[in-house]
């Protein structure tokens, strides 16, 4: 899998975690190592155990994540668990940045970040083109009552009934999902 990376002013960045051995921070070293986020469990762990070992604390074993970056908005514990790591590297990867920011719209929850992707109906300058446009595919709207449409409260009115979401990336990008 191609790991989907930001550029921040010139640099490049895939999702990744700072693992810290916790032996060596709590004796007042900093010991741990950035490990790339898109590779597979068990070579996240190897780096892991790799890291551990290189401890200038003997017999270290525990270990936390203290950083992440790339991980588009995703919250990140210290504990939370590889395998989640993994997956959500995963689905960034294939999202960018958008697949991020609807993760944290379901409090990283993947099935349903998942599931909306089936219902995206796609990326519009504003919420009232969207509603614009569903109503002119939908029925031939008489010239004469054109003016009178308020294809902004519409869309609104859609979101706050529940029936659509929206993601907002940038000024003029907004993704529309349907809920259900």
């Amino acid at each position: 899998m191609q790991a989907q990376t930001k550029t921040l002013t010139n640099i490049t960045v895939n999702p990744r975690i700072y693992v810290a051995c916790l032996a060596a921070y709590n004796n007042g070293h900093l010991h741990g190592n950035w490990i790339d986020a898109t590779q597979e469990e068990d070579e996240i762990n190897q780096e892991i155990s790799e890291m551990l070992k290189k401890s200038p604390i003997e017999d270290a074993e525990e270990w936390a994540i203290h950083d992440f970056e790339g991980f588009e908005g995703v919250s990140i514990s210290e504990s939370t668990g590889i395998e989640d790591i993994v997956n959500y590297a995963a689905f960034i990867a294939e999202h960018g940045e958008l697949g991020g920011a609807v993760l944290s719209n379901f409090g990283d929850n993947l099935d349903d970040a998942a599931t909306a992707f089936e219902n995206h109906a796609g990326e519009y300058k504003s919420l009232a083109d969207f509603a614009e446009e569903l109503t002119e595919s939908s029925i031939e709207v008489p010239q004469s009552l054109a003016i009178y449409i308020d294809y902004e409260s519409m869309a609104k009115d859609m979101e706050m009934s529940g029936n659509i979401f929206s993601v907002e990336i940038s000024h003029d990008e907004i993704h529309i999902f349907w809920s259900h």
